[in-house]
């Protein structure tokens, strides 16, 4: 089973891309979980919800305490206490940056993508706040490979038909293409 845990702020798409990367993994045919935790959000508070992939049924319905990894949508949320909590040894940080993997200094294997500038150019902002969800799950893709960019494409064009589908299934290839593997030369 591959466990992943997603950080990021209130209106940025947490619970949305936990739920888009379950749906993505039961397309590519394996077993999967999105679990939302919620508590009293709001626009830019600190937002937290996790994903499970299985070839086999799930049984278990919990949080996800020791992550394979880990997921920022907001690289200003690495300063915050928990949030590498728990990593697995050799688990991945996949964080929303626009610095290089080694740049930011962590203590982790590390990939990076500038998911804000992606969703800038493509206009997904929803009052004022670039919306960095989609992009971030096409850097999921690269980085971990649980899932495919295609399958990622394909869930994001359901939940949204027609043009914003589109700029968010173009915002996952982006970010797929663009994302920087810190463990690749």
């Amino acid at each position: 089973m591959y466990e992943i845990r997603l950080h990021g702020r209130g209106g940025q798409g947490v619970v949305t891309a936990a739920t888009l990367l379950a749906e993505a993994a039961v397309l590519d045919g394996l077993w999967s979980q999105a679990i939302p935790f919620f508590g009293a959000e709001r626009r830019g508070a600190p937002v937290v919800s996790f994903t499970r992939i299985s070839d086999r049924p799930i049984r278990m319905h919990s949080r996800v305490r020791r992550p394979d990894a880990v997921v920022v949508l907001d690289e200003r949320l690495l300063s915050l206490s928990g949030v590498l909590e728990g990593l697995k040894e050799g688990g991945v940080a996949v964080v929303n940056s626009s610095k290089g993997p080694s740049d930011l200094g962590l203590p982790v294997k590390c990939a990076t993508v500038d998911a804000t500038s992606i969703a800038l150019e493509l206009d997904l902002v929803v009052a004022g706040w670039p919306v960095v969800n989609t992009a971030m799950l096409g850097s999921v893709a690269r980085a971990l490979g649980v899932v495919t960019i295609k399958s990622i494409e394909e869930c994001i064009r359901r939940r949204w038909p027609g043009e914003a589908g589109e700029r968010n299934a173009r915002a996952a290839r982006l970010a797929y293409e663009r994302t920087k593997l810190g463990w690749e030369g």
